[in-house]
């Protein structure tokens, strides 16, 4: 029983920091926002795809990388300014 209690906490976290991410994405970065619903993590490849916690750390993960991303990319094009 221990088990799934920490599976249903990792997702609760999981969700908590995709909820995160993303609320800093829209409020930060607005730009990026129209960008979020078309992720390929987001496209389910299936009729009723299943959210398991590996599916939410994909996402959270494909989300860090790409603000992580632009970030890198803004920083070069400001450097590139001076």
């Amino acid at each position: 029983m221990e088990t799934k209690k920490s599976i249903h906490e990792n997702e609760i976290d999981l969700k908590k920091k995709i909820i995160s991410i993303t609320m800093r994405i829209q409020k930060e970065f607005p730009e990026l926002s129209k960008y979020l619903i078309e992720m390929p993590v987001t496209i389910p490849t299936e009729n009723n795809p299943e959210v398991t916690p590996e599916t939410l750390n994909d996402y959270y993960e494909s989300l860090f990388k790409f603000l992580a991303s632009y970030k890198k990319e803004m920083a070069v094009k400001e450097a590139l300014k001076h």
